[in-house]
């Protein structure tokens, strides 16, 4: 059984098209760390999401992500994933360059990077998003949980990452200055 909610909006294969390719060829993703930030611009808080996995079945955290889909930009894509994430009222603010903290690799077969995805090898553009309005978890996502960076960067909440997130979100914090010394 499945816990991803179909698309709506399936943009470029059907379902069984889409996992033909994933087989055969790497699809590209955006994901995003959402962030609450100060004024100075210092994140205060990190966004988490729950949800249960498409893999397993089980509830574990991870990040917003979400496939760019054909004749889509990366920015409308970061946009999109963000709102069905996220819900329409969390204002994403994007930053000015579309250029990733990283590019994130994801295979198929476990120990060739930190990251997997057992349905796919994806190559994932990875940001830090500050968003500034009420967040409401939509589609397949459960909860939306904020943490302070302190609470992020423990070893249990990077341990209960899907799919080794854990060391894209670290990534992230030291991105941003985040993680203690």
């Amino acid at each position: 059984m499945s816990v991803r909610t179909p698309d709506p909006n399936p943009g470029w294969l059907p379902e069984f098209a889409l996992d033909e390719t994933r087989a055969r060829v790497p699809i590209l993703y955006v994901e995003a760390v959402p962030v609450r930030i100060d004024a100075h611009g210092t994140v205060e808080h990190i966004g988490v999401l729950l949800r249960g996995s498409a893999t397993t079945g089980a509830m574990t955290r991870t990040l917003v992500s979400g496939r760019v889909l054909h004749g889509e930009s990366v920015r409308d894509a970061l946009l999109r994933n963000l709102e069905k994430d996220l819900g329409p009222t969390a204002f994403p603010q994007l930053p000015t360059s579309i250029v990733p903290f990283t590019v994130a690799e994801y295979f198929p077969f476990p120990g060739v990077t930190p990251l997997h995805d057992p349905r796919q090898h994806a190559v994932a553009l990875a940001y830090v998003v500050a968003v500034t309005g009420e967040c409401n978890p939509r589609q397949d996502a459960l909860e939306l949980t904020w943490l302070t960076p302190q609470e992020a960067a423990h070893p249990d909440v990077l341990a209960d990452m899907e799919g080794g997130r854990g060391s894209l979100l670290k990534q992230a914090l030291a991105h941003v200055g985040a993680l203690d010394h």
